[in-house]
């Protein structure tokens, strides 16, 4: 079978994929693209499976990708949905205090929210309680530009856009090797060959295999870790009005578990954060034996179990124990009792980790002669991947 030929073959069809797809289409009219997506459509794991919300960066280290990106790719999000009708809310959020020993942290986050060109405002618990009535905090910061939306939603539009300026969706097609030639790279997949003057990797989880098959992946591999949720039952949904998250954990790389409105109307409460079994292990038994290896030959991962394991502990015991989740809800929300919650379905966050066993902090994007490859993207990606796409495309046009 001859090889198909395009200008740009990306791999992956999730958020960022897709956005590099309409962002490459939009500035170079007439080229070539094809989309290889490995699931029968868009959005199918990190895309579809999370919070659903648009971030304000206001978490992210001054002068970083993420801190950089993700305040600029909230308002061009924002600007997406208006401009193709897609509902969005910008509810708001409260980063709640609920003991002393968290005001320091949360004064600190409040001085980064003001260097990173983010709106907020340091409230008392008066004023706590004017925005969420039911939520008991001593202080807080509330952030009115955060707000909510479907991505799953938008990933069917940004798929449109594409096969409208003329671009090919492969779905059901996964990458299995590359070869790079004097002037092209050849790409064989499970259901034909491809050739194109260049590879984009936007594979999420499984970005780290995709690198490595181009001899990219300089090390990194990516630590799948599942995030589980509940949600509120309907008679129980006005305890929350927005988005309440905790002070963040300086010992612990995620944002601990949160109340999330969702575009739909429902309240998400979650995630955990518990080492995945397998890169779509959205579940205690979703086992894969080669993931597993991986973890146990991973000295970096068992670094990392050393260093957070008392909070570590504490995740796996909140994803065994709907008891022990609901009470990390209750510090926020007290009113929460555990028949006011109905399991939801899990995502799984895709966390890379350098050769020398740190996790990556920030958003990773190596390069090749004939490749690009996005090897860090988790939240706030899908914020951001608007401006990720158009550093892509930059990165492009700059060979």
């Amino acid at each position: 079978m001859n090889a198909q030929r395009f200008d740009v073959v990306i791999v992956g069809g999730g958020i960022l994929g897709l956005t590099t797809g309409y962002k490459y289409l939009l500035s170079h009219p007439g080229k070539s693209l094809a989309l290889l997506e490995r699931e029968p459509g868009p959005a199918h794991h990190q895309t579809g499976r999370n919070s659903g919300v648009l971030h304000s960066g206001i978490y992210y280290a001054p002068g970083s990708l993420k801190a950089d990106m993700a305040v600029g790719g909230r308002s061009d999000m924002v600007e997406f949905c208006r401009v193709n009708g897609i509902k969005y809310d910008l509810c708001g959020k409260v980063i709640v205090a609920t003991q002393k020993i968290e005001l320091e942290r949360l004064r600190t986050l409040a001085d980064r929210a003001e260097r990173n060109n983010v709106r907020a405002d340091l409230i008392g618990r008066e004023a706590l309680q004017e925005i969420e009535p039911y939520c008991d905090g001593i202080e807080a910061i509330y952030v009115p530009d955060t707000g909510i939306v479907s991505y799953s939603k938008v990933c069917e539009v940004l798929a449109k856009h594409i096969l409208d300026a003329g671009g090919e969706i492969f779905y059901g097609t996964s990458v299995e090797a590359f070869n790079e030639l004097a002037n092209e790279v050849r790409v064989a997949s499970s259901t034909r060959e491809f050739t194109a003057n260049l590879v984009i990797n936007c594979a999420g989880l499984r970005s780290d295999k995709v690198a490595k098959l181009a001899n990219a992946d300089d090390g990194n591999k990516i630590v799948p870790f599942r995030g589980e949720y509940y949600e509120l039952i309907k008679d129980r949904q006005h305890l929350v009005n927005g988005l309440i998250y905790p002070v963040p954990d300086p010992s612990f790389p995620f944002l601990g578990v949160h109340l999330t409105k969702m575009i739909d109307g429902s309240v998400h409460a979650g995630p955990n954060a518990v080492l995945a079994l397998a890169r779509e292990g959205y579940r205690w038994r979703d086992i894969n034996r080669n993931q597993v290896t991986e973890h146990i030959s991973n000295r970096g991962l068992w670094g990392l179990a050393r260093k957070y394991w008392k909070t570590g502990a504490g995740e796996v015991w909140r994803s065994v124990s709907k008891k022990a989740f609901v009470a990390a809800l209750q510090r926020l929300v007290p009113d929460i009792k555990t028949s006011d919650l109905d399991k939801s379905p899990a995502g799984v966050r895709a966390q890379a980790m350098d050769s020398r066993g740190a996790l990556v902090d920030d958003f990773l994007i190596t390069e090749t002669r004939t490749s690009i490859h996005v090897l860090n993207a988790p939240s706030p990606a899908a914020t951001a991947s608007l401006r990720i796409a158009d550093e892509i495309v930059r990165k492009l046009d700059e060979r």
